[in-house]
């Protein structure tokens, strides 16, 4: 795999992240607890499409195939995708939903700051402004989570049961793969492995106040990166959010 090729990888993995998740979190409109979160989330949302726009928008660029963003988004199948397998977990109920932003958002923040220098001007410019509204999805998340956790019985224990069904999945983010390691040793991309402390640091701080167990075990899922997926919410999610495009190809409007 050339350079180039590594790099157009890279930025599908960014891209697919928050182009799976923010769909995920879409799927909420309408449907939250209280109109403040069904906003929030409705919000949040918008925030992650429009970083996929960004990251897609410079693979188009990087790839140099003539696809559009748009292309790249809607017309790859279930096993072109590059996501970690967190947020493709369907949505469960609001505390479940919440617990994966968390994750996800302890996560993001540390890549996109350490994203912030990269040694690719174009890339450091996207991070930069992600970053602002990650900060506060982060802020947000760790309130709700430590809201819920530290609430009621019933709260607690569903956050509880959230935080046991979604652990398993951290671990990938932090699993390098050559891919990884050739980016990070040209100055592009962080080591995702140095950034497991800071994620530990944080999510532990945080767990502390909602009077959360962290489970015991946490095992790198492979699949995102690979294409290879280890379930159908993927497969079920794309029926959804394609089906437009799919439909009618090349329709404008």
């Amino acid at each position: 795999m050339t350079d180039q090729e590594a790099l157009f990888e890279f930025l599908l993995r960014l891209g697919d992240n928050t182009l799976i998740l923010g769909h995920r979190i879409s799927e909420w409109c309408g449907h939250a607890p209280i109109l403040e979160e069904d906003i929030a989330l409705a919000n949040t949302a918008l925030d992650l499409i429009g970083q996929t726009q960004m990251w897609l928008g410079l693979a188009s660029e990087v790839e140099g195939a003539g696809r559009s963003a748009d292309d790249l988004g809607m017309l790859r199948d279930v096993w072109d995708f590059r996501n970690v397998l967190l947020v493709e977990q369907p949505n469960g109920d609001f505390g479940q939903t919440m617990m994966r932003q968390w994750l996800f958002d302890a996560f993001h923040f540390d890549v996109l700051t350490a994203l912030t220098t990269s040694g690719d001007d174009r890339i450091a410019g996207i991070a930069a402004k992600a970053l602002k509204e990650v900060t506060y999805h982060l802020d947000r998340s760790s309130e709700t989570v430590i809201g819920l956790g530290d609430g009621t019985e019933e709260s607690q224990a569903r956050m509880q049961a959230a935080l046991d069904l979604l652990w398993p999945y951290v671990g990938e983010m932090f699993a390098p793969d050559s891919i990884d390691d050739t980016l990070h040793a040209a100055g592009i991309a962080p080591d995702l492995s140095a950034l497991r402390a800071q994620f530990d640091t944080r999510v532990d701080a945080v767990l502390h106040q909602a009077t959360l167990s962290k489970p015991t075990s946490s095992y790198a899922q492979s699949g995102g990166k690979t294409g290879f997926r280890h379930s159908e919410h993927l497969g079920h999610l794309l029926t959804q959010m394609q089906w437009l495009q799919r439909a009618y190809p090349g329709a404008a409007w």
